[in-house]
């Protein structure tokens, strides 16, 4: 086994690659030899079932014996024999608790299934859309370019000891691997009886960029450690004017605030928006990544982003201080986002909406137009009517970004987004939280770019007021129960959808709760046949369709670690520009009510009240 017998060695071989920065690389003394490959004998584990994002459980549950080891190597016999063998893999992740240890278990594993190479983003960091933008973009100075990766992320959910760990597997265009090979993996775990490892590979040290080399019995082997930022600043720079952002984030009339919720976002925000942007230090909040965010829930919304919300005028209590222009923050792996202006909430369906509605106008990468727009089914109807109105390619599809990776490589979409906080475009297939707030950013730009020393710029407020006028509202809410118990959740679910065979029924109960709400004229559970590989989901969430538009929309969620999230989602559409500024949950309360009253919410579950509304 070797890895570097002597500095000017490792020197010499640095001195070629001159885009990489030297520091300091750890020297491991070793006598040249062979790894090698031990078979450790296993049995299948019970429940390793990746859910829409991977495979997320507690921490207690990832460290038991065989527990990664099953799935990483039911996941390379997942794959073909050439995406493994030779083949380069990303190995990162958000930082959470235990990542550490997973990186080395991987690594070991990957050399054993006769990987090639594996990058690792420095200190185990990339964020989930980096990680896509490596796969597509980042090419080896020996030319290769990544086949697939395993990200390390539980994205929004907590971290810590006591808390929450995930993997997935990513393939070769960037995207999440679809459901034939997920369900083969899971196949696998049912079956598997031993792993491939090469346990007396020593440890990389992750602190450090460099190039490790090692021999293995099929050859050589290598780990490169490099800059976690780099490649995504550079897809940034193409795809954003960045000096018409940086000019709005010189005006004294225009303030700032980022939180990454010390997730892994805050390992990109000071290069970002501080080094290229010009932004003032002090615009950052909780920009450290740590192994337990903090001790916080990494989920950018209006419950969890506590001080980002109180600085914003968001908060129960007045501040005396004038809130910034604009906020935003992410989650743990910084796909997702949250997009405030002052005393302002932007709702993610909006968010979309607003975006592809100004794309051609603000931002470079679109100019020569849209290809098309997609929204996960649960989101608001807000991204239709922009499409309606552009003459644009339309897609409603699962919850999943999977789905919308399909369209993207199918050149169908150029921009989609989903309720949950994602948003994203085909710069790569992963939702982009830092993208997101960059193209906010351009759309505010570009509204101001000729009222930067005028008495007032346009705010956010004013973006999201226009868009009303223009398209209309659609005032949503999302109702989230968190760790119910799995089995009343289905059996809830299950009411439901024997309910939804009579409308007589469904509407008797609509009336007896609230005579003001419209008849339902649709009941079903919402079925996706993709268009470009012809593939069939179904049960992808309980739909009730109202007479003016309104809609109701019941899902069990896929992205908790334990127990069940039920996500109750309630949409009302409004044209009359009269009536676009009511208050949401005002204007929202009768079909709330109708909503629990379908549902026996409180019957099935025990809970008067939602964990979290958004």
């Amino acid at each position: 086994m070797q890895q570097y017998g002597s500095l000017p060695h490792f020197a010499s071989l640095f001195s070629k690659l001159t885009h990489f920065t030297l520091i300091s690389p750890t020297i491991v003394e070793s006598k040249e030899m062979v790894f090698k490959v031990s078979k450790v004998s296993t049995t299948p584990i019970d429940g390793q079932k990746p859910g829409t994002s991977g495979l997320r459980k507690k921490v207690k549950v990832f460290i038991q014996p065989h527990y990664l080891q099953n799935f990483v190597q039911s996941t390379f016999n997942a794959l073909t024999p050439e995406k493994v063998r030779g083949a380069t893999l990303v190995v990162s992740g958000d930082g959470r608790y235990f990542s550490k240890d997973a990186i080395q278990i991987i690594i070991k594993m990957s050399a054993a299934n006769g990987v090639r190479r594996v990058w690792v983003g420095q200190n185990g960091l990339l964020s989930t859309p980096a990680v896509s933008a490596v796969i597509r973009e980042r090419v080896g100075v020996d030319g290769s370019k990544a086949n697939g990766a395993f990200i390390l992320t539980a994205s929004h959910n907590p971290g810590g000891p006591h808390e929450d760990f995930g993997i997935k597997y990513n393939m070769e265009n960037g995207g999440p691997a679809p459901e034939a090979i997920t369900d083969k993996i899971f196949e696998n775990t049912k079956t598997i009886t031993e792993y491939l490892i090469a346990e007396d590979l020593p440890n990389i040290d992750i602190s450090t960029i460099g190039v490790a080399n090692f021999l293995g019995p099929e050859g050589q082997f290598d780990v490169e450690v490099f800059d976690s930022a780099g490649d995504y600043v550079k897809l940034m720079k193409s795809i954003f004017d960045f000096e018409l952002i940086r000019k709005l984030l010189s005006s004294s009339k225009f303030t700032f605030c980022y939180d990454a919720l010390h997730g892994v976002a805050g390992a990109y925000a000071h290069r970002i928006f501080v080094e290229e942007l010009g932004a003032q230090e002090s615009s950052l909040l909780n920009c450290v990544p740590k192994e337990d965010f903090g001790g916080g829930h990494p989920d950018p919304n209006l419950t969890y982003a506590k001080e980002l919300v109180a600085r914003m005028g968001l908060g129960k209590s007045d501040s005396a201080v004038d809130p910034p222009e604009f906020g935003a923050a992410a989650d743990g792996d910084a796909d997702r986002n949250m997009i405030l202006g002052k005393r302002f909430f932007v709702t993610p369906s909006d968010s979309v909406a607003i975006i592809a509605a100004n794309a051609v106008d603000a931002i470079p990468y679109f100019s020569s137009g849209l290809k098309g727009v997609a929204r996960s089914m649960p989101t608001s109807a807000a991204l239709d009517v922009v499409a309606k109105n552009l003459n644009l390619k339309f897609f409603e599809v699962p919850t999943g970004w999977k789905f919308f990776g399909n369209l993207m490589d199918a050149g169908l979409c150029s921009i989609c987004g989903e309720e949950s906080f994602g948003t994203g475009s085909d710069h790569i297939r992963e939702k982009d939280g830092i993208w997101a707030v960059l193209a906010w950013l351009s759309i505010l730009a570009f509204k101001n770019k000729e009222n930067l020393n005028g008495d007032k710029l346009v705010t956010v407020e004013d973006i999201v007021r226009q868009h009303w006028a223009i398209y209309g509202r659609h005032y949503y809410t999302r109702y989230d129960y968190e760790n119910v118990d799995a089995g009343a959740a289905k059996d809830l679910m299950a009411c439901l959808v024997k309910l939804q065979s009579s409308l007589d029924e469904i509407n008797s109960i609509v009336k007896g709760a609230r005579s003001d709400v419209s008849n339902v004229v649709n009941a079903d559970e919402f079925e996706y046949k993709d268009p470009v590989d012809g593939s069939v989901s179904k049960h992808q969430g309980i739909r009730f369709l109202f007479e003016d538009g309104s809609r109701l929309v019941f899902r069990l969620s896929g992205t908790g670690s334990e127990g069940a999230t039920i996500r109750l989602y309630i949409e009302q559409y409004e044209k009359d520009s009269s009536k676009t500024g009511r208050d949401s949950q005002g204007a929202l309360a009768p079909l709330v009510e109708v909503a629990l009253k379908l549902s026996k919410m409180l019957e099935f579950t025990g809970r008067s009240a939602p964990t979290v509304i958004t």
